[in-house]
């Protein structure tokens, strides 16, 4: 079966009794690497926009908004919609919303013309993420945290990698020097096009020799978990925005860093966000989830809580264990929501992904604003209390499950 067709109108089975099929978790994990990377310009970019648009605090804040809102808000109906009509050659066509997108970013030449080349990239990473991450778990051999987590840890690499080529290419050269980095578009649609074909030769196959795995929860217990992980993913991503989007102009105001040395500090701080990242999943599967995320959320407070207070030395060694430690909540969240709602993969996947996503761009509005009325140090106090919600897993479930 080599032309696109529709797939059979079937629910994902939570479980599948294939090997690991490590070259398309792969695949989808390098292609993720590349989206982010893609995502990552925009806060790199942020000081040079800020200097050559005249732009507020509040209007930086408000371009992740928008970015962020179009990522968000129609990856839950993809997922849903999916889940039960599979189109995996949304993989690629995503990936060309964002070339749009990148283009766009590189000719624009007003505020508003920037909003637009963001709402683009965002659509091409709401139509991204549930899919791949479908894609990943099709792959797992029910190796489901190690196959989530490779995913992410993609995606971190590439948000890690990000600000370093932006250091490097765009802030010397300039905005129209975005161009080049429809390059990494192009490479993504033609690696996604060939996992969409192994999505369709395989996707029977792989039905096929699944099984349903269900559980013993009601649906009143499964509704509470899963407002428990969406208010933990709200703790962990409101204070990650914080840093991702604002560490650089912490570092630029508190220590009088310049933005190619604060923009070092920015990769440290995401480099160990990947490691975290990748640590989660496996580690999820050998001794629990539950015990993942009530160490990855609470355990990072004390660091978060010590951060504002650090010199600049510290505030690196500090930032490298926040993002050690804070990453390797999301993995083990999405998989535990998984398998809360069996056969609703897509759906499931686009909610955490879109709710992170939506936080993410609505908390960078909100803070950007805090910041313009008082100041960027005092923002980060503030943060620095988010994980203590992490104190509210000791409600999540045991979840226990029956194969058959």
């Amino acid at each position: 079966m080599t032309k696109m067709e529709p797939l059979p109108n079937t629910q994902q089975p939570a479980f599948d009794s294939t090997k690991l099929i490590l070259p398309v978790v792969g695949a989808v994990s390098f292609v993720h690497l590349l989206n982010d990377l893609i995502q990552a310009v925009l806060p790199s970019i942020y000081p040079m926009l800020k200097a050559d648009y005249n732009l507020s605090f509040t209007q930086v804040g408000l371009i992740t908004l928008v970015f962020q809102l179009t990522a968000s808000v129609l990856q839950p109906a993809i997922g849903f919609y999916t889940d039960k009509h599979p189109k995996p050659y949304l993989l690629p066509i995503g990936m060309v919303f964002t070339l749009i997108g990148l283009i766009m970013l590189a000719v624009a030449d007003s505020y508003a013309a920037l909003l637009l080349a963001s709402a683009f990239v965002g659509l091409g990473s709401s139509t991204f993420h549930p899919e791949a991450s479908r894609v990943a778990r099709m792959a797992s051999g029910g190796r489901f945290g190690f196959a989530q987590s490779s995913f992410q840890v993609g995606g971190n690499s590439g948000s890690a990698i990000g600000p370093l080529l932006a250091a490097a290419i765009i802030i010397p050269r300039g905005q129209s020097s975005i161009g080049w980095f429809t390059l990494f578009a192009v490479l993504g649609i033609i690696v996604l096009f060939n996992v969409s074909r192994w999505v369709v030769r395989s996707h029977a196959a792989l039905r096929a020799k699944g099984a349903v795995a269900t559980h013993s929860l009601s649906r009143n217990k499964v509704a509470t978990a899963i407002a428990i992980l969406g208010l933990l993913i709200f703790s962990k991503f409101v204070y990650m925005t914080c840093l991702s989007n604002y560490y650089t102009f912490y570092l630029m105001e508190h220590f009088g860093q310049s933005v190619a040395g604060s923009q070092l500090f920015l990769f440290i701080f995401l480099a160990a966000v990947a490691v975290g990242t990748f640590a989660g999943g496996p580690l999820g599967d050998k001794i629990g989830r539950k015990l993942v995320i009530w160490v990855s959320i609470l355990g990072a407070a004390p660091f978060t809580l010590l951060l504002p207070y650090c010199n600049l030395f510290w505030t690196c060694v500090v930032s490298v264990c926040i993002g050690l430690i804070l990453s390797s909540a999301f993995s083990a969240i999405v998989v535990f929501a998984q398998e809360l709602v069996p056969g609703k993969v897509g759906l499931i996947s686009g909610l955490f992904f879109g709710l992170s996503f939506g936080l993410s761009g609505i908390s960078a509005a909100a803070l950007g604003a805090l910041a313009d009325a008082t100041d960027i140090i005092f923002v980060f106090k503030c943060c620095s209390f988010l994980p203590l919600i992490g104190i509210i897993t000791v409600f999540l479930p045991k979840v226990e499950y029956a194969k058959h």
